[in-house]
């Protein structure tokens, strides 16, 4: 991607307070004299923060926050930020200031996604954040995302294949990216050779079809309905799939890969890197289908606030694998928060270019 299309901007434009790659190791040694860095995503569904420090071989999470917001209720239907989920969010980036106070981060980049791109009071809500939080957000557009999520999740895609489709499911967007290595090469960096986004989500879905109550008729039909929008990426760049293997970075696949390893707690030790099957996968998805919305609210991996969201991911997923049916999926717990931590510590010169 050109420097241009990705809106990279300057360190005051994205927004300020006015593994190896995601090493998060106790005993990793950091970069002398660096800066504390923050990259915060403010997503449909969720609010997230990450605080990091540059090491020798990566970098080490010194704090981090998630919440569920729900930033993006009701926008599909009334185009506008509720109140209620307003005054959840500045909650929410009141505790993510807090944070990047306490820790004295001074290189910033906080983002917001979907929700702040469809809702029309969304310039009034940002001006808000900022007079109440200080926190002011950069509005990233749905390529600039794809790209954060390549970095971030990169590192897992299998050293000895050919490369990946990438998928992140979100709350108000979803984003594909096929990403290979160069044949010639393959100790080379992998690259972004198509990218697509469509405007459905876990919480946009849900809205539509219901996601409390999900019989088969109607899951059948939210995977209809975002094979739609998969299949005509899917028919250009679904082609010649040998050595290659889906990596997911999403709330539903670290979900998926808590029920089949069948957590009594989610634990990210054990789902960021898990492989799963096809196999896996669908029996992993039936046992979901097969639960009551009382069942899967009371499931430690899933939880009353993705209770009703958890089907609607599901659905979305299922569509991408009918439109790229590949043998093994690859879950990842990072994204955006990371690719925007590497980012900005390659751009400062305290993370090399081939981490």
């Amino acid at each position: 991607m050109t420097e241009d299309t990705r809106a990279r901007g300057d360190a005051s434009s994205r927004g300020s307070l006015t593994i190896p790659v995601a090493a998060d190791a106790a005993d990793a040694k950091l970069v002398p004299g660096t800066e504390v860095y923050a990259a915060l995503d403010l997503g449909t569904n969720n609010c997230r923060l990450l605080i990091a420090c540059p090491t020798e071989d990566g970098f080490r999470v010194v704090d981090s926050f998630s919440r569920i917001v729900r930033l993006g209720e009701g926008i599909s239907t009334t185009g506008c930020i509720s109140d209620a989920a307003i005054e959840r969010t500045i909650a929410a980036l009141s505790v993510c200031r807090d944070k990047i106070r306490s820790r004295k981060a001074r290189r910033l980049r906080l983002i917001a996604t979907e929700a702040c791109r469809a809702a029309s009071n969304a310039e009034g809500f940002r001006d808000r954040v900022a007079a109440e939080t200080g926190i002011r957000l950069e509005v990233i557009n749905r390529e600039t995302e794809a790209a954060l999520a390549v970095i971030g999740c990169s590192p897992l895609i299998d050293p000895q294949g050919r490369g990946a489709i990438l998928f992140d499911i979100g709350g108000g967007s979803t984003e594909l990216v096929r990403i290979e290595r160069d044949p010639a090469d393959r100790d080379a960096t992998p690259r972004i050779k198509a990218w697509m986004s469509i405007p459905l989500g876990v919480v946009t879905l849900a809205e539509h079809f219901g996601g409390r109550d999900v019989t088969p008729q109607c899951y059948a039909a939210m995977i209809d309905e975002v094979a739609r929008h998969v299949g005509p990426f899917a028919a250009e760049h679904a082609c010649e799939l040998t050595g290659m293997h889906l990596l997911g970075t999403s709330g539903t696949v670290t979900t998926l890969a808590g029920i089949h390893l069948n957590l009594h707690r989610y634990d990210r030790r054990r789902v960021d890197g898990i492989w799963m099957s096809d196999e896996e996968i669908t029996a992993s998805i039936a046992r979901l289908l097969r639960m009551s919305y009382q069942e899967r609210a009371a499931n430690q991996c899933i939880s009353v606030e993705r209770a009703d969201l958890v089907l609607a991911g599901c659905a979305i997923l299922d569509a991408i694998r009918q439109g790229f049916p590949l043998p093994r999926l690859r879950v990842a717990d990072r994204g955006l928060r990371e690719g925007m931590l590497v980012e900005m510590m390659r751009e400062d010169g305290a993370l090399s270019a081939s981490r």
